[in-house]
């Protein structure tokens, strides 16, 4: 990270969230470091990704972690692209797919579900303003309940800000998200 800050006295909460990630993980994501010098903004970021990526949804994992890319593939945010890369490749077992999904979302040979749901999530990020009923119409002919369309603008709109921070401090990927499912 650009920005020298040093890390904060941490919880015990976000040491066990450290320890954790090392366990499963083999490392603590930079992105988790990058939050650690203010205890506080670690706990809410990590408490709403958690909520967003993690607890019970319409959506699959794999659909949120798809939008995430689609929508780090438009702000160009290198770490996000990297890390939720991976996460696509792990998840659906396709590194084709995975490496389709960082570059153009489009050439992917995806369901009708899956690409009105990024069509969604790219709009919202590259012209949010030109949002109608129409887009939600689009999502709800999909198959998407009214539930789903919240978490899919919920997660699209997270990445967008997670990326702007990620640019903002120029946060870089773990390596070890570049040879992860390959």
């Amino acid at each position: 990270m650009a920005l020298a800050l040093p890390q904060a006295e941490l919880s015990a909460e976000n040491r066990a969230y450290f320890d954790k990630c090392l366990e499963k993980l083999g490392f603590v994501p930079n992105v988790l470091l990058s939050y650690a010098h203010d205890d506080a903004k670690l706990t809410a970021f990590g408490a709403f990704y958690n909520d967003l990526m993690l607890a019970p949804s319409g959506l699959s994992k794999l659909e949120r972690e798809m939008i995430a890319v689609a929508v780090s593939s438009v702000n160009r945010c290198y770490y996000c692209l990297t890390a939720h890369g991976a996460a696509v490749r792990q998840l659906s077992g396709d590194a084709v797919l995975g490496e389709l999904m960082v570059m153009n979302y489009r050439a992917a040979a995806l369901s009708a579900r899956h690409r009105a749901m990024l069509d969604f999530a790219v709009k919202l990020t590259e012209t949010p303003h030109l949002i109608e009923e129409e887009d939600r119409a689009a999502l709800r002919a999909a198959g998407f309940g009214e539930r789903d369309i919240w978490d899919v603008s919920a997660v699209a709109s997270f990445f967008n800000m997670s990326n702007r921070m990620a640019s903002a401090v120029d946060m870089r990927p773990n390596a070890a998200y570049h040879g992860q499912v390959r």
